[in-house]
């Protein structure tokens, strides 16, 4: 049995926690009246949950109580606090609803942001934000509700987020996998994955050994143990006077042993290689799925794939919403750390798998990124993302690239035809500023002195502290703070990155495809009719359609209509609508000798392909009879327009 489960608090809610976990009730923390000093990851391995002891981190506390601010990260809880307030307050903007439930119950809450008064939000161009897909990557958590934030604290105020809210949709979801960001947040174990338990070295048992928190800091970070000269393989680097820092050598060349902090659970001779869950939601989508084994041993395998696509409700949620929902035109899925503008292809080149049309937008938004941002790579993950910092800015062509699988940005153009990007922010405490050598990057040693001038007495790095190890006797535990310094910020540090990616975000929203109507004219005709003539335009700066969308057929080609009274008839290039011929009246006479229902509506609707960004059509009909006709444009992608004008 797991050893977390044999501490007193384990053996007295054993039964209890096993019970809630065959009935369908798992997944929150342990109830305060239990005890509120433990946590329940309620999947566990196959002996039952695991019992973390609870952390009571500052760097999740809100500055004042109830109130939105970014210098704290937001736990499920008080997200989903928010976007009711949001909801409450703003009730003509805000809509808060469940997606779907994650692996261990919790429902997973989505927003949608919209002037409900100018539409429908399925009738507008649309835009897909979401974050806290990897457990400990919280970051892309704070940059999604900074987003949301901006958008409606702004509304009636900025005129550029005024219009962006009136004639966009947005689709706001801060927590894509809320089971293992509750984990993080409320204990020291740090993890990337679902909750799922899984076997990750291969002995049968899952999730049997975490890490552990032997100095009870609430992190879990590195540990060294003394051995004598030429017994290890690590040694001080002797450039930091105060002996913090740590540098590997061969082993048998340094005095003293590395480890991750924790000991051996399960015996097998490795410290903390079997923690929480190893499923990874970005690599579950359908597009280019690989399983994690194969049979003939020489196919390409991917580690943390999952059963089969989709096989996770975190990621089916977001297949499902997006595949029900075609007018979403843009996607951002934020991760953390390195940092980058990030997109597709995965499992190749750009110029290799992405049309040219629609490789000229994705580039000019890199560039873009770039700029806003001041994060040093953009591209796409196959090769940009490997090759960064390899070779400076323009790595050789030549490299090879590395391929990822049933990754979301392929799915999200390949497979779903839209422009996703899947961002990485925060550099992961790398820090330009604390360059002092000017060589382009700075080292531990950098950074270390750049701490000690700018955040003196912050935890952002721990001396080694001395501790007693259960069966190693003395160590000595420290470094980096592996949850608000490797892989977020500092709080103190966050709501920059929150901020410059939430412009960027939302500069992709201002470059979506938006048809609209330029004008309806009309003119009086040969034999009583009206010429009807109509021009259109998509007003965005993305086509109403990619050349991919067009290829996998997820987008409809752009349409104008005319709804028009049952009494009138509408003829366009020598056809008739209204389902009448020449001699019928009004197109519908001779039925029995009845008139037709004046009140009665008719449609025609023509396809004119998709519209790129400033492209007009003019269209022109000729319409016999009197009464109000509404022309509107219907384009997946680029939302919708009408008029009515009225024929004498």
């Amino acid at each position: 049995m797991k050893k977390h489960l044999v501490t007193p608090i384990g053996l007295a809610l054993g039964a209890v926690l096993l019970w809630t976990a065959t009935t369908g009730t798992q997944g929150l923390q342990l109830p305060g009246g239990d005890n509120p000093t433990m946590y329940r990851v309620g999947g566990g391995h196959r002996d039952g949950p695991s019992v973390f002891p609870r952390s009571n981190y500052t760097q999740v506390k809100p500055l004042v109580e109830g109130e939105v601010d970014f210098k704290h990260f937001h736990t499920y809880e008080e997200a989903t606090a928010i976007l009711r307030k949001w909801e409450r307050e703003f009730p003509n903007l805000v809509e808060v609803y469940s997606v779907g439930q994650s692996l261990e119950g919790r429902q997973i809450w989505q927003m949608t942001l919209t002037n409900k008064q100018t539409g429908r939000h399925t009738d507008k161009p649309a835009m897909f934000i979401e974050g806290g897909r990897h457990s400990g990557e919280i970051s892309g958590i704070e940059a999604t509700l900074y987003f949301a934030n901006h958008l409606i604290t702004n509304y009636g105020k900025d005129p550029a987020m005024t219009k962006l809210v009136d004639t966009k949709t947005f689709y706001v979801k801060p927590h894509n996998n809320p089971d293992g960001a509750s984990v993080y947040h409320y204990t020291a174990q740090t993890l990337r994955s679902s909750v799922r338990p899984m076997d990750n070295d291969g002995d049968g048992l899952f999730d049997e050994d975490p890490g552990d928190d032997l100095d009870g800091d609430g992190f879990v970070r590195q540990m060294r143990q003394f051995v004598g000269p030429g017994k290890g393989n690590a040694t001080v680097d002797k450039r930091d006077p105060q002996g913090r820092l740590m540098l590997n050598v061969p082993m048998g060349q340094g005095e003293y042993l590395m480890f991750s902090e924790g000991y051996d659970n399960d015996g097998d001779g490795r410290v903390n290689e079997d923690g929480i869950g190893g499923l990874d939601l970005h690599r579950n989508y359908p597009e280019n799925w690989r399983p994690e084994t194969e049979a003939s041993g020489r196919g390409w395998t991917q580690g943390g794939a999952g059963a089969y696509p989709l096989s996770e409700p975190e990621t089916r949620a977001v297949f499902d919403f997006l595949i029900r929902h075609p007018h979403i035109g843009v996607v951002q899925s934020l991760d953390t750390s390195v940092p980058m503008i990030l997109r597709g292809p995965s499992t190749s080149k750009s110029e290799e798998s992405v049309f040219p049309d629609d490789l000229v937008y994705l580039k000019k938004f890199d560039a873009k990124g770039i700029e806003i941002t001041g994060y040093p790579w953009a591209g796409d993950t196959y090769w940009n993302y490997s090759n960064r910092g390899r070779g400076g800015a323009a790595p050789s062509p030549d490299a090879p690239g590395s391929p990822l699988f049933g990754h979301g940005p392929d799915f999200g153009y390949l497979y779903y035809g839209a422009i996703w990007y899947g961002n990485e922010i925060w550099d992961g405490g790398r820090l330009p500023e604390a360059d002092a050598d000017g060589n382009g990057q700075s080292d531990d040693l950098e950074r270390l002195q750049w701490l000690d001038k700018n955040r003196p007495g912050k935890n952002d790095f721990q001396p080694w502290t001395k501790t007693t190890h259960p069966t190693m006797g003395a160590v000595e535990v420290g470094g980096w703070n592996p949850k608000f310094w490797s892989q977020n910020p500092p709080p103190e540090m966050l709501e920059k990155w929150a901020r410059n990616e939430a412009l960027f975000n939302i500069y992709l929203a201002e470059q979506m495809a938006q048809v609209k109507i330029v004008s309806v004219n009309t003119k009086s005709g040969a034999d009583g009719a009206t010429e009807l003539t109509v021009v259109v335009t998509n007003e965005g700066a993305l086509p109403t359609a990619l050349e991919m969308a067009k290829r996998v057929k997820i987008v409809r080609e752009d349409s104008v209509a005319i709804d028009f009274a049952a009494s009138q008839t509408v003829t366009r290039a020598g056809q008739t609508a209204g389902g009448g011929g020449a001699g019928r009246a009004g197109g519908f006479g001779g039925r029995g000798g009845a008139a037709p229902d004046p009140n009665a509506r008719r449609r025609t609707a023509e396809g004119i392909g998709w519209l790129k960004p400033g492209e007009t059509r003019t269209l022109s009909w000729t319409i016999r009879g009197a009464g109000p006709v509404t022309v509107s444009i219907g384009s997946t992608r680029g939302g919708t327009d009408s008029r009515t004008v009225e024929i004498r």
